[in-house]
């Protein structure tokens, strides 16, 4: 499935910190066994090495609609900021299936984000690569309404994404 985030995130264009999970080895549960916690960053559990796939544990937990930023790595070059353009590797994990659908880190091919803040990708990249650093990996965590929404190109309706992003290169805006 090449480049799903670009050709996704122009479908987008047509149509429009986790808190929560508690602890406990048990999450809380409705009567239909489904979690009720909402989850919190920590509970995603990622490994792996700057530069290589991810592995990454999604938790059992409730996703919130809020859009989740946590960095596994600090960085060390320039920061990505509004206007600029971010080299990336990524990793695309549905939250509901567990399954990774699209890795840049996979197919060797780092994917450019042009003019961040205004990108044609989805919202939660645009707010959330910002202050990425060279050589910084990154968590994201997307609800729905700041990814694909109504689906498209195999991620269902309404799901959460869970991206693992590392910074590569950034480059000034012209």
């Amino acid at each position: 499935m090449r480049n799903v985030l670009l050709i996704a995130s122009l479908a987008l264009a047509a149509a429009t910190t986790l808190s929560g999970c508690g602890n406990s080895a048990e999450p809380s549960t409705a009567s239909s066994g489904a979690p009720t916690a909402p989850c919190k960053a920590d509970d995603f559990k990622v490994t792996g090495d700057f530069g290589k796939a991810p592995k990454v544990e999604i938790p059992a937990c409730k996703p919130t609609d809020e859009l989740i930023i946590k960095d596994l790595v600090a960085g060390t070059g320039a920061e990505v900021k509004t206007g600029t353009t971010a080299t990336v590797n990524y990793q695309l994990t549905t939250f509901s299936n567990k399954k990774v659908l699209d890795s840049s880190f996979e197919r060797g091919e780092p994917f450019d984000v042009e003019n961040v803040g205004q990108a044609p990708v989805i919202d939660g990249w645009n707010e959330g690569i910002v202050g990425l650093k060279e050589k910084g990996r990154r968590l994201l965590i997307v609800p729905p309404a700041k990814g694909y929404g109504q689906g498209t190109n195999g991620i269902k309706a309404n799901e959460t994404l869970v991206f693992v992003i590392d910074g590569v290169k950034v480059t000034p805006a012209a």
